[in-house]
């Protein structure tokens, strides 16, 4: 038995993950880890578990943020020990700022080898410190428990009891030689994990009121702010932006801002400096709806569900009101201007084909996106300038947006948005997944564009705005005080990579887009693909 320790524990872990709720597992190789990867190779042969295969621990980590997202399943991350570990802390801390149910299995050296500088070993449990939720050791030998271990995973990373969020928890499996081999172990069956409903606490409608909705507030968002008779601000990535009540955020920079007495907040905000004010000010009471500890939101913090008391007032159709008006005033303001009705036919033609061969803006670009996805597709969202312009000029509609908000960087982009890609063609979607992100996001994570020949490639259209480098930094204070070459080197890091031989080199079609109509086309063409968009200076 001593000599099956590792493969017993990785057959029962993995069987008994499977039951309890998990259904993708991501395996990077490695030979501490060689276990759990064959019994997790195995499982999917029975058709008990998804199994996806990445070379590199990073991209691997973002696949399983993107699957968890999708599914909001809990996703397991199985890596080898050392360096490999260190390389899921950027999905670990997306996660746990995002509420992203994942398990990081880490594969570990035997007590006997730490702290003797043996290969490829460090201290591994804890690693991941505030990030992870929970933190489960155990030693793979004949008296292991790995059906609990399992069972503890899935309920820590579900926040199962309803006492707090889904989030990120490491499971870090110490394994003795032998590493692997023997027959296949049976585990003790076991039930799937179910979360406990979260509480719901009143709110009354208050005249001066108005509902933010930050990353992954949920359509719950809209509806609130309908019951309080309430504007509602939406971020892209809230999949709260639509319904009467919703507004562009430029509107909290206008004068009616002066009125608001109460902010409430659900979900996660983090992309306009404007809202950030807004829910900073020591005159406007902030309720915030969700986790505890939301890092950029001050006020009284209610852990559940909001749900609307009593009706509003006759002052709500007016308050609303003037804040949809100015709204829509701020989105005619910034539309771009198209061929006129009173021209003649020959030059209305010739207008219509002008516009055609106009070379793609940013905000030209966002709102074809956003146009171009419908309910059915999914759009993942990449922390470039691209998702600022977009939530400043795109209307309402009832879309699932992805993005990676919780710390708002450019890690992982491309593997999150196939993780969202995978599982949408995987739950039968009709739709298409597209991903909108700056040439530096894509390059960040170029590593996700492997897939391997024998795993499927999703339907999936990585949509890059390439402008050659970070631009996004021309917004902040410093480009205006610092050496225009000192800045462009170090800040705007200009890029001239061939983004079609990239594509070629990792086996995706190449789409180049120079102008609106060529945009157009891209947007109603393959779907698995590289969209370049070339992008005007602006």
């Amino acid at each position: 038995m001593a000599d099956a320790a590792a493969a017993a524990y990785a057959d029962r872990l993995l069987a008994a993950l499977a039951d309890a709720g998990v259904h993708d597992v991501v395996v990077c190789p490695g030979s501490r880890s060689q276990a759990l990867a064959l019994a997790a190779a195995r499982l999917a042969r029975e058709e008990r578990l998804t199994l996806h295969v990445r070379i590199d621990e990073r991209s691997a980590g973002f696949l399983a943020v993107g699957l968890a997202r999708e599914t909001h399943a809990p996703v397991a991350v199985v890596v080898t020990s050392g360096t490999a570990v260190a390389e899921l802390h950027p999905a670990m801390l997306e996660a746990h700022h995002a509420d992203v149910p994942l398990i990081a299995i880490t594969a570990d050296r035997p007590p006997e080898l730490l702290g003797i500088r043996s290969n490829q070993t460090t201290t591994q449990p804890g690693i991941y410190a505030h990030a992870a939720r929970a933190v489960v050791e155990a030693l793979a030998a004949a008296d292991a428990t790995p059906e609990a271990d399992a069972v503890r995973a899935v309920r820590e990373a579900l926040g199962a009891d309803g006492t707090r969020e889904p989030g990120p928890v490491q499971l870090n499996v110490a394994f003795r030689d032998p590493l692997s081999g023997g027959a296949v172990h049976a585990h003790a069956a076991v039930e799937p994990v179910v979360v406990a409903p979260r509480p719901t606490f009143p709110v009354s409608p208050e005249p001066g009121t108005v509902v933010v909705a930050g990353a992954d507030a949920g359509p719950a968002a809209s509806e609130l702010a309908i019951a309080l008779g309430a504007p509602l601000i939406a971020e892209p990535s809230s999949n709260a932006r639509f319904g009467p009540n919703l507004v562009v955020p430029d509107v909290a920079a206008t004068e009616l801002a002066d009125e608001v007495r109460r902010v409430v907040v659900v979900g996660h905000p983090t992309l306009t400096r404007i809202v950030t004010r807004l829910v900073r000010r020591d005159d406007v009471e902030v309720l915030v709806a969700g986790r505890r500890g939301l890092e950029n939101v001050r006020g009284t913090v209610v852990e559940g569900d909001l749900v609307a008391e009593g009706a509003p007032g006759d002052w709500a159709r007016a308050w609303v009101g003037r804040w949809v008006h100015t709204s829509r005033r701020i989105l005619d303001a910034g539309a771009e201007g198209i061929p006129g009705a009173d021209l003649s036919r020959e030059r209305y033609a010739r207008a219509v084909l002008e516009d055609a061969r106009r070379p793609v803006t940013r905000a030209m670009l966002a709102k074809a996106v956003w146009e171009h996805t419908w309910p059915h597709d999914r759009l993942v969202l990449g922390a470039s300038r691209l998702i600022r312009v977009l939530d400043g000029t795109v209307g309402g509609k009832p879309l699932t947006v992805h993005a990676n908000r919780g710390l708002a960087g450019i890690d992982g982009t491309v593997s999150t948005a196939i993780g969202v890609a995978l599982a949408h063609d995987r739950a039968g979607g009709r739709g298409v997944t597209r991903a909108l992100m700056g040439d530096l996001t894509l390059l960040h994570d170029v590593g996700g564009l492997h897939v391997p020949a024998d795993e499927p490639r999703p339907r999936l259209q990585l949509v890059v705005g390439n402008d050659g480098g970070g631009t996004i930094f021309d917004d902040l204070e410093v480009a205006a005080t610092a050496e225009p070459a000192d800045f462009a080197r170090v800040q705007r890091t200009p890029q001239h990579v061939d983004l079609a031989a990239l594509a070629a080199a990792y086996g995706w079609q190449h789409v180049l887009v120079e102008d609106r109509a060529s945009l157009e086309r891209a947007l109603t063409g393959a779907a698995t693909c590289i969209v370049e968009v070339r992008l005007a200076a602006d």
